[in-house]
C-alpha cells in the first residue's frame, strides 16, 4: 500500500531537511502517541546507515520499529527502511523541491502487513487512514518549526 502527502513549508529546504531527520523532532512530532527513540540514534540528526529504533502506542497496542536510513541526499531526499517491526515491509521517503520560494515536503511511505489477504485488507481498511494521519499530524509540527525557524533569521 503507499501513501503520499505533500506539505508546502515557507522555510528553506535545508531547514525542512534537517528538522526531519532529527530524531529530537519526530518525538516532539509524536509526542501524542509517546513515541520515543530506545536504541541506536536516539537523539540529533541522522545520516546514511543510522538505525534508530522506535517505541510507540498506535491503535492501543505498544510498537518496537527499527529502522535504517539506507538514501540519503541532503538536501533533496533520505529513506528510512524498516529493519524490524510488526509489518512485512515499511519504507518511508522523504522529498524536498523548492518551489516558488516555498518547500514542497513530499511524504511517500510503502508498507505491507504480514499474513497475506487478511493483511492486505487490515492495511486497507485501517492502517491506510491512520499511517496517512499520523504523517500528516508530523509534517503539521515540522512545518511550524521549520516556519518558526525561518521567520526567526
Amino acid at each position: 500500500m503507499r501513501i503520499e502527502v505533500v506539505t508546502i513549508v515557507r522555510a528553506p529546504r535545508g531547514v525542512c531537511f534537517d528538522l526531519a531527520r532529527s530524531v529530537d523532532a519526530h518525538v516532539r512530532s509524536f509526542a501524542h502517541t509517546g513515541e520515543r527513540a530506545v536504541a541506536g540514534r536516539t537523539s540529533g540528526l541522522l545520516q546514511l546507515g543510522d538505525e534508530v529504533t522506535w517505541r510507540a502506542r498506535h491503535l492501543g497496542l505498544v510498537h518496537r520499529h527499527r529502522a535504517r536510513i539506507t538514501a540519503f541526499d541532503r538536501p533533496a531526499h533520505f529513506r528510512d527502511t524498516m529493519v524490524a517491526g510488526r509489518f512485512r515491509s515499511f519504507e518511508h521517503d522523504h522529498w524536498f523541491t523548492t518551489v516558488d520560494g516555498a518547500t514542497h515536503v513530499r511524504d511517500v511511505l510503502e508498507f505491507r502487513s504480514p499474513a497475506g489477504w487478511l493483511g492486505r485488507l487490515v492495511d486497507r481498511c485501517v492502517l491506510a487512514g491512520h499511517l496517512r494521519r499520523l504523517l500528516q499530524q508530523r509534517a503539521a509540527v515540522l512545518r511550524d518549526e521549520a516556519e518558526a525557524i525561518a521567520s526567526a533569521r
